[in-house]
């Protein structure tokens, strides 16, 4: 299943909403992420909810997407991710570096705290 995403603003915050897998054949996350930092968007949520499938191609998109938006000053927030992946990110210990939440309200007001 390819990776399909919708965004929302919510308080200067995009919202990135993430259905499918997050793999080494695709990459549209990366480049949706630059295409809204070049925008100016700074304060991003990666909402994992419907994230089913991450291998270690996914795992360096997330960590290469986290530096781009810290190298300009933002933010990023991860959103419930399912119980597979937020077993992943323990494993690999991506959990102390990513800030994760389980209620969309608490993950856009610590994306926006920079704002």
């Amino acid at each position: 299943m390819l990776l399909l995403i919708k965004s929302r603003i919510i308080s200067g915050v995009v919202v990135l909403d993430l259905t499918g897998r997050l793999w080494i054949l695709d990459l549209p996350l990366r480049d949706k992420i630059n295409a809204l930092l070049n925008e100016g968007h700074r304060h991003f949520v990666l909402n994992l909810a419907g994230v089913n499938y991450v291998d270690s191609s996914g795992l360096g998109q997330l960590v290469t997407i986290w530096t781009s938006i810290k190298n300009r000053n933002g933010y990023m927030t991860v959103l419930n991710p399912t119980n597979r992946v937020r077993k992943l990110l323990d494993i690999t210990k991506l959990n102390s570096i990513f800030e994760i939440h389980d209620a969309e309200p608490d993950a856009v007001k610590r994306a926006g705290g920079a704002l």
